[in-house]
């Protein structure tokens, strides 16, 4: 006889195990950090290490995006984009988004760096980190929040604190690899200006949405971005 598995105890391992993949993914960011950014480095080629790093250190053998390496006006660009490559600065900043897939779960981590100390890109900087902080409690505290209601919070974020969104999303749907292939995902995967519906609630696999919070925060006058992004309805 089969046993039934509680379906509260399956939702419960599921958000265990998106925490975990991203516990992993930050461990690689650290190491990043620590070891890899410096100036005179350029994007392709730091996008190299980060890979080899990965797959090296982590076991990496699988990204479901894309990995993103951009560095100074490059960081105005959204994740669609692909501006002319850029070498890092003495003095620069630089964003890293990348979507390393653990045991077949999916981590989405975004962080900027800062290479120097030049204070306008340190507050930019933290202030997108600040904003995710902020987004994530807003998202707690309004059960029945939708797409577009989270989105023009976190442009609300960028607009008290000087900076301009960038995105065209705020949030996008993350879970087993790949997420992709849920049929909803092209209209309800994504937290923009146009969906109205509530972000929580059932997949159309009848499991809870898992959410990805995006942060990017530019100043066009200075040519200068950062992004901050991890999980949304996972601590």
């Amino acid at each position: 006889m089969t046993e039934k598995r509680n379906p509260l105890s399956a939702e419960s391992d599921r958000a265990i195990a998106l925490a975990d993949a991203q516990r992993k993914a930050t461990k690689l960011f650290d190491r990043i950090a620590a070891d890899l950014i410096r100036p005179g480095v350029s994007e392709s080629q730091l996008t190299r290490e980060i890979a080899d790093l990965g797959r090296r250190e982590f076991g990496i053998e699988t990204n479901w995006h894309k990995r993103l390496v951009r560095a100074g006006t490059n960081t105005l660009a959204i994740y669609n984009e692909n501006p002319p490559e850029r070498v890092l600065g003495d003095d620069d900043i630089v964003f890293i988004d990348l979507g390393p897939v653990f045991a077949e779960w999916e981590a989405d981590v975004g962080r900027t760096y800062v290479i120097g100390n030049d204070p306008h890109k340190l507050r930019l900087r933290d202030d997108a980190e600040r904003a995710f902080a902020a987004g994530k409690q807003y998202f707690k505290d309004h059960p029945e929040i939708t797409g577009s209601q989270l989105f023009a919070f976190i442009k609300s974020l960028a607009e008290k604190t000087g900076w301009e969104f960038a995105g065209i999303i705020a949030a996008h749907l993350v879970s087993e690899f790949p997420h992709k292939s849920l049929a909803e995902n092209m209209t309800t995967g994504y937290a923009n200006e146009a969906h109205h519906e509530p972000m929580r609630g059932l997949d159309s696999l009848g499991r809870e949405r898992h959410w990805i919070l995006e942060i990017h925060f530019v100043d066009r006058a200075r040519g200068i971005g950062a992004f901050f992004e991890e999980l949304l309805t996972v601590d």
